[in-house]
Order: structure tokens, then sequence, then C-alpha cells
């Protein structure tokens, strides 16, 4: 990125903003790096990631769960924290200045609790993060991204609507590049999504063995995927693996049923506690 940016004459003194649309590593691990590198930059993220890009232990150790050690620090080195002073939390609604432009900010959860979208005032672009999930352009391929810790499938369903009522132009997806098919892309994330959580939903009733729920996904989903499973899946796996997704949908149904359970012993003690 840094080169990226040298090499349109933006040098140390001149980047002025950093925005991310989440906080998970594959997109803020390095901000903290990014941050000393481009002393005047302000950060922009939600209020829910921003005291984890300051004191960065739970998001690491969060991450670590997911990945393991050594697969993490291969991935994404070490994640340094940012000033305090310089980070700025967004909520749904503000507006980020950049000079003839703004950043409209989009407050959509369901990849994670901390994510926005950003549309582009004057392109009409939406930059998506992984909202909608993980696209190859060449293989035009659409995957769900549902990681643990907080995936959740109706907010996630929520917020691709919300993507494609804003996005007037393309969608600029972090993995990978714009697409301008926003009505198609929508309706498949948001389908995929609903039918991935079906999937472990089902399998949940006969097992909670991740490695059994995961290898059952990837077989009812494979037909989605016939081009990158002829070329180079591996592509996929880095950002977006099979157990990965797997891991997000079963605690995200575990979730659901103890939240369930909680309510069902609530109304039973109102109902004894009025008899």
């Amino acid at each position: 990125m840094t080169a990226g940016l040298e090499a349109i004459g933006l040098g140390p003194e001149d980047l002025a903003h950093i925005v991310l649309t989440h906080i998970h590593l594959d997109h803020a691990g390095g901000v903290g790096t990014l941050s000393r590198g481009f002393p005047r930059a302000s950060i922009w993220v939600h209020e829910r990631g921003a005291p984890h890009l300051a004191d960065p232990t739970k998001l690491v150790a969060s991450a670590r769960r997911v990945y393991g050690k050594e697969r993490l620090s291969r991935l994404f080195g070490p994640v340094d924290p940012v000033e305090a002073d310089r980070i700025h939390p967004l909520t749904d609604g503000e507006v980020i200045a950049l000079g003839e432009r703004t950043l409209d900010v989009l407050y959509t959860p369901g990849h994670a609790s901390h994510h926005v979208a950003l549309a582009d005032s004057m392109s009409g672009a939406v930059f998506t993060g992984d909202a909608l999930g993980i696209h190859l352009p060449d293989d035009r391929v659409l995957r769900p991204a549902t990681p643990p810790p907080d995936i959740d499938v109706e907010a996630g369903v929520s917020s691709i609507e919300r993507i494609r009522e804003r996005t007037r132009s393309v969608l600029l997806f972090s993995h990978f590049g714009p697409v301008s098919e926003v009505d198609e892309l929508c309706s498949i994330a948001a389908k995929r999504l609903r039918e991935w959580a079906d999937i472990v939903r089902d399998a949940l009733r006969e097992t909670d063995d991740l490695d059994r729920v995961a290898d059952l996904l990837e077989r009812r989903t494979a037909s989605e995927f016939g081009a990158v499973r002829s070329a180079d899946p591996s592509r996929y796996d880095v950002l977006s693996d099979m157990r990965m997704n797997a891991a997000g949908l079963m605690r995200y149904w575990q979730k659901r049923a103890a939240a369930g359970e909680k309510d069902a012993a609530e109304s039973a003690e109102e109902g004894l506690g009025g008899g």
C-alpha cells in the first residue's frame, strides 16, 4: 500500500485519512504500522471497533483462536496499536469529508458487529468491506464470509439490502475489486448467506463436531464454486476457509438457541410470579 501511495505522489505527510470498514486483521491488522508511516492521517472506524485499535490485545486473541498462533503470525505479522487520539469513532449516518467528495457511513452489521460500508458521493460507488462476502472477479464467483465470533445472518441480509439500495454505480469489494452487476451480486449474496446458515442449522441437529459440519457445508455448496475448484481453491481459503465459515455459523445458531432458552425461562418465571 505504501508503494502504491508513493506511486501517485503521496508522501508520509500527505495522507489525511485511513478509513476502515471493520477491524478483522485482514483489513485492520496493519493500521498501527501504517499510521506511524503517515503521522497526519486520521483513523476512522466504527465505534465498536475503536477500542480494539488502541489496544489490540483482545482482537489478536480472538483471531488466534480462529487461525491458530503460527498461521496468524504467518498471515498477518505483528499487530501494533494506534494512538488513541488519532482514532475517530464512527456511527451510522456520519459523513467523512474528502475535499470535493464525501464518504457516507452506512452501519452494516452481519459479517461483524463493527462493520460499516462507505458510499462515495461523487461516483455513487459503495465500499462493501466483507458485507457481501468474498468475490474473485476472474472466476466471477461470490462466497459468503461468516467467521466467528459475531456473524449475524438476519443483520447481514438487511445490510446487503441497504448496500443494494445505496449503490448508484459499482460495488467495491475489499476482496476483490469493482463489480457493476449490483442487483445480481446482492441477490446472490443474500441467498447464499441464508442457504449456508440453513445447512449448518440442519447439520447441528446431528452433530456439533466442527470438522464434520465444515465437511458437510463444503459438500453441500460445492456446485456453487465449480470454477474455483478447477483452479486454485486456496485463493478463497486464506480469507474465508470453510472451517472458519462453519465455526461462525455454528456459533450463530448456538447463540440463538441460548437466547431462546433464556427467553423461555424468563417467561416461565413471569408466569409463575403472576399466578
